[in-house]
């Protein structure tokens, strides 16, 4: 049986940390370490010798990415350097016209809105939609008209920890005929996700969060019958459908996702999220979900026992995901945050509060420490605050 303790071993962090913050940059598994360190002792010796091995890896990270995503085919997976490159490559790529609008919500992080933003020259118009309301989702399905070309959301937002409810959005996009695009940083890694069942066009995250991965790599799932709709932004050799050919001058993009990919690939990184993907698929993503469904419930009992506390975060379970984000009555939020990292209570200020997000397998001994070292701070502040 899957438990948290199952898998210490794979995260062997200092005893002094508590380290709340998989919904920013989280830390490798013990294997991703080894990967990278057998890869870059290799390359020492040996140089790129086994280059053909490299890509072989790189096939099988892209088979372990359609497995996680559920998409049909790795055809549909992209190796991008990040979020913001996927979403970029769909809001440069595709045909906008003059008046289409684009419909996301008030609450996305910057990588889902600057792109849609930067499109306001061509005469297209982004609506952020409030999320703020009893029905999240009927208000981004209402805010659709004639003119809506695209619905972008996050899976989970980034600063509430919202989720949403992504098979009623996708079912509604393709009643319209509108395209879907997903944020998937805060869920992929965290909770099952399947593009299939959500019917979306377009799907991205990060490997360096919920994914356990690096930064500098992450996925981009296309589906098949969207590709040729949007236009490539970017050339180079490995976007080619003959890679490899380097005498053929007639060229043509890949049929694949791989026309996305312009260079060389980031060889080390595949190396380390690959064996970070190991160890999610071997706990399985139920299970993920399941644990870290378990740290979330704890926190936000022990949270509310806590005098003056706020959840701004989703109380009911099938809104949750792996964050929760609180605000205290007579508390400085930004001085709190200073005073935790300082403690070694690893997390952010986002939304109007701390924002707290374990992994599955964070123990509840972490849990504890860090709900001590909350209760410590805030009753100096406190106790400050009154001798003023």
């Amino acid at each position: 049986m899957n438990t948290p303790q199952s898998w210490q071993h794979e995260f062997p962090l200092d005893p002094s940390v508590c380290y709340l913050n998989h919904a920013a940059v989280a830390p490798w598994p013990q294997r991703a370490v080894e990967a990278v360190t057998h890869f870059a002792q290799e390359n020492a010796r040996q140089g790129a010798r086994d280059y053909p091995r490299w890509a072989r890896q790189e096939k099988h990270l892209r088979s372990q990415l359609q497995q996680l995503l559920n998409a049909p085919s790795s055809d549909d997976i992209a190796l991008v350097k990040n979020t913001s490159e996927a979403l970029s490559f769909v809001a440069q790529g595709i045909n906008w016209q003059a008046g289409d609008q684009i419909i996301t919500s008030d609450q996305e992080f910057p990588s889902n809105r600057i792109p849609w933003q930067a499109l306001s020259e061509h005469g297209v118009s982004l609506q952020q939609v409030a999320l703020n309301c009893a029905d999240p989702e009927q208000a981004l399905i209402d805010a659709m008209g004639p003119r809506t070309r695209l619905l972008t959301i996050s899976s989970v937002q980034y600063a509430s920890g919202l989720k949403m409810d992504l098979v009623r959005l996708g079912a509604a996009c393709r009643e319209r005929g509108v395209l879907f695009c997903v944020d998937a940083i805060q869920s992929l890694g965290a909770l099952p996700f399947d593009v299939q069942a959500i019917d979306c066009d377009f799907a991205m995250a990060d490997g360096h969060k919920w994914l356990l991965g690096p930064e500098g790599l992450g996925v981009f799932y296309c589906r098949a019958a969207a590709r040729d709709q949007l236009r490539l932004t970017q050339h180079g050799w490995h976007m080619v459908e003959a890679m490899g050919n380097y005498d053929l001058t007639d060229w043509s993009p890949a049929r694949s996702a791989r026309r996305f990919e312009a260079g060389s690939p980031n060889t080390l990184a595949q190396q380390a999220l690959s064996a970070s993907l190991e160890v999610l698929l071997e706990v399985g993503m139920e299970q993920v979900a399941t644990l870290l469904h378990q740290r979330i419930s704890y926190l936000i009992n022990q949270l509310e026992q806590l005098p003056g506390v706020r959840l701004l975060s989703p109380k009911t379970a099938d809104r949750q995901a792996g964050i929760v984000t609180f605000a205290i009555d007579g508390v400085d939020h930004a001085a709190l945050h200073r005073e935790l990292m300082q403690a070694g209570v690893v997390c952010a200020q986002r939304g109007g509060g701390i924002r707290w997000s374990p992994h599955f397998y964070t123990g509840e001994a972490t849990l504890d420490q860090a709900l001590c070292h909350l209760r410590t701070l805030v009753t100096a502040q406190r106790s400050k605050s009154a001798s003023r």
